[in-house]
């Protein structure tokens, strides 16, 4: 298991951009749509091999599944990091080792892009979604196409009362990323060409 990328939720794709613009001082690049889910994003790519999407429900498209992943269906408010995502091999194995209500696995395309994500059927990950969304690429990874606006992650830090279990199950050997006690969310320190920057 390992880091993959950030997601930021929003109630327009236009708001979620905004908040990622705003808060990192640089442009994202158009990313697209997704069928199933009925959801689109924009993308912002980050160093070492990471990203970040703002991802939204797609008010012209009707999704072929339900609930939608992200758990979108329920998201209202101000645009905020929602979740994080990270990929492996193996995720059906994977999956059977890892608390009920992890997902399962669902198999998906964007244009030339393949992978499978675990999602849960009712599209809550556990300990209230702060859990990461598990994903695992069957097409070469969409980062190294982006392009590169000088931000890289310096600490990414996932906030739950029972922080502890979560980093037990996930034994994640990522330094960058912490688990603090506390109510559920999220922060990311990223370094910009404007300087180290917060996003929520």
């Amino acid at each position: 298991m390992k880091f993959d990328h950030l997601a930021v939720a929003g109630e327009t794709l236009e708001e979620a951009r905004a908040h990622v613009e705003e808060a990192l001082g640089v442009p994202m690049q158009p990313g697209g749509e997704h069928a199933v889910f009925g959801t689109h994003n924009v993308l912002l790519g980050l160093a070492d091999g990471l990203y970040l999407e703002a991802i939204v429900i797609n008010p012209e498209a009707t999704p072929q599944r339900q609930p939608r992943w992200f758990d979108l269906d329920r998201f209202s408010g101000a645009p905020r990091i929602s979740n994080w995502i990270c990929n492996c091999t193996g995720l059906a194995d994977l999956l059977e080792d890892l608390p009920n209500g992890a997902g399962e696995t669902v198999a998906l395309t964007r244009g030339d892009l393949s992978w499978d994500m675990a999602v849960p059927t009712d599209g809550i990950l556990p300990y209230d979604n702060c859990f990461p969304a598990l994903i695992e690429w069957h097409s070469p990874h969409p980062a190294p196409r982006l392009q590169q606006q000088g931000c890289s992650l310096r600490r990414f830090t996932v906030s739950h009362p029972q922080a502890a279990d979560l980093f037990q199950i996930l034994s994640l050997a990522e330094p960058r990323i912490a688990f603090e006690t506390g109510a559920p969310g999220f922060e990311a320190e990223i370094d910009t060409p404007h300087g180290l920057r917060l996003l929520r």
